[in-house]
C-alpha cells in the first residue's frame, strides 16, 4: 500500500496534478429563452384544465397525486412545477391545492397553485387528502375520488376510512392513466427543456469524443464524473438516470452492472457509453459506441447491422404512423442475419426516463405515434464474446415528420 505524501508546513511535498480532464473548454451558454412567471402560468394552467376537462367528462369529483420517496408521481412536477415530495390534490371544478414536504422550497418553485403545509395535516396523506377536499366544499350527490393506483391495499383502506361519503376508487383506466398519456405529447415548454438537455448532452459527447482522441479520457469512471461535472457546469438538475459506462469486457449487458467501475473505457473492441442530462425535470437519453480496433469481421458486422436498424427506422417515425412498424423495420434487419435485440426499440422520454409509449412490436395496430411525442430510437445488439454495440437517439415527432435532437454516433478510434 503506498504511503501518502509528506507534508512541509502544512503543504504537500509535490503538488498534486490536476486530473487529465480537469482543463478543457468552457461550457456552452443556455440557448433556451427565459419563461415569464406569467408564461408559466399559462401553460400550467392549460395542464390543469385539460385534468379537469377529463375529470368532468367521466363523472369524477376529485383526483390527487402523490410523490413520496414510497410512491413517486411526476404528475405532481408536471401539474404545479414543485419538483418533488408533495401531494397535489384536484377536483373536477377547477380547485386545486399543493401539499409539500418542503413549503419554502413549493413557494419558490410551484406555479399557479394553492399551497398548504403538509405539517398542517400531521404529515399523514390520508388525513391531508381527506380535509383538503372537506374544505373544497363539493356539493355533488355522489363524491368519487381516484386514488393512485399503486396504492397498496392497507393503505386504500386507510382512505376509505378517512373519506367518508365517497367512493374511493383504485384502478385502471383511471384520471392517472389519462395523465400519462397526456404527458406523452410534449407541449412547447417541454419540447424546449428537453432540447435544452439535448443540447448539453450533445456538448457532453463531443468533449467526450475530444477526450477519447486527445487520451485524456482512460476509465469508464472518468467518462462517469466528467459527465456529472460538464451537465452541472451547464445550468441541468442532473443525470437522467445513473450513468452507464462499460468497456469491451462488460457491455455485453444491455445495462451493464455495476454502471461504471475503474476498468479502461475505451479499450480494444466494443465499449458503450449510455447516459442523459436532466434540464428543468426533463430528460435527454442518448447511447454511444466506442470501436477502438483492431476489430473482427463479427464485431463489424454488429456496428453495421445496429447502423442500418437505425437508419431503416428512423423514417417511420412520423405522426399518424403505427408505433410497431418502426420496431417491426429494425428487427427485420436483425433477423436477416439471424439476429435479435433483445430489447424494445425505444421508449418516451419526459419528466422519466421511461415514458409512454414503448417502440414495441407488441404495440396494437392503432397505436400512433403523434407531434410533441419525444420517443428514444435505440437499436442494439450484444455478445459475450464480441461486446455490444448500441446506438440511440432522442427523436421529436413533428407535424410533417421528425427532427433528430440529439446527436449520438458510433465513434471509431
Amino acid at each position: 500500500m503506498s504511503k501518502p505524501p509528506e507534508r512541509k508546513n502544512g503543504a504537500e511535498a509535490e503538488p498534486r496534478k490536476a486530473r487529465p480532464f480537469a482543463c478543457k473548454r468552457e461550457a456552452p451558454e443556455k440557448i433556451m429563452k427565459e419563461y415569464t412567471k406569467d408564461e408559466l402560468n399559462a401553460i400550467y394552467e392549460v395542464r390543469r384544465q385539460k385534468l379537469f376537462d377529463f375529470m368532468k367528462e367521466n363523472g369524477i369529483t376529485a383526483v390527487f397525486f402523490e410523490d413520496t420517496e414510497e410512491r413517486r408521481d411526476v404528475a405532481v412536477r408536471y401539474f404545479t412545477g414543485h419538483p418533488s415530495d408533495a401531494i397535489f390534490i384536484a377536483a373536477a371544478n377547477g380547485q386545486c391545492a399543493l401539499v409539500p414536504w418542503d413549503e419554502n422550497l413549493a413557494k419558490e418553485m410551484s406555479v399557479g397553485v394553492k399551497i398548504l403545509p403538509y405539517n398542517k395535516y400531521e404529515r399523514r396523506n390520508t388525513k391531508a387528502v381527506a380535509e383538503v377536499l372537506k374544505s373544497f366544499k363539493l356539493k355533488e350527490t355522489r363524491l368519487k375520488l381516484d386514488i393512485p393506483p399503486v396504492t397498496p391495499y392497507p393503505l386504500f383502506l386507510q382512505y376509505v376510512d378517512a373519506l367518508e361519503g365517497w367512493d374511493v376508487l383504485c384502478r385502471e383506466h383511471s384520471v392517472h392513466e389519462f395523465v400519462v398519456n397526456m404527458r406523452s405529447t410534449k407541449d412547447e415548454y417541454e419540447i424546449e427543456c428537453t432540447k435544452e438537455a439535448c443540447r448539453v448532452g450533445d456538448w457532453i459527447i463531443s468533449e467526450i469524443e475530444r477526450g477519447i482522441r486527445e487520451n485524456w479520457l482512460h476509465k469508464e469512471m472518468d467518462v462517469a464524473l466528467l459527465i456529472e461535472s460538464e451537465l452541472r457546469k451547464c445550468g441541468c438538475e442532473r443525470t437522467g438516470f445513473d450513468t452507464l459506462a462499460a468497456g469491451p469486457s462488460r457491455s455485453f449487458a444491455i445495462h451493464a452492472f455495476p454502471g461504471y467501475t475503474n476498468a479502461d473505457w475505451p479499450a480494444q473492441g466494443l465499449s458503450i457509453l449510455d447516459f442523459g442530462v436532466v434540464y428543468k425535470g426533463y430528460t435527454s437519453d442518448t447511447t454511444l459506441t466506442v470501436a477502438k480496433g483492431p476489430l473482427n469481421e463479427k464485431q463489424e458486422e454488429l456496428l453495421a447491422l445496429v447502423q442500418k436498424a437505425a437508419e431503416q427506422a428512423l423514417p417511420l417515425y412520423a405522426p399518424g404512423m403505427p408505433i410497431k412498424k418502426a420496431s417491426q423495420a429494425a428487427d427485420l434487419v436483425f433477423s436477416k442475419a439471424k439476429k435479435v435485440m433483445p430489447h424494445t426499440l425505444g421508449h418516451g422520454i419526459g419528466l422519466e426516463i421511461h415514458e409512454f409509449p414503448r417502440v414495441s412490436p407488441k404495440q396494437p395496430d392503432e397505436l400512433l405515434f403523434k407531434p410533441g411525442m419525444i420517443v428514444t430510437l435505440e437499436p442494439g445488439l450484444y455478445d459475450p464474446e464480441l461486446g455490444g454495440v448500441r446506438l440511440e437517439n432522442d427523436v421529436l415527432i413533428t407535424e410533417t415528420g421528425n427532427e433528430v435532437i440529439t446527436h449520438s454516433k458510433i465513434i471509431r478510434i
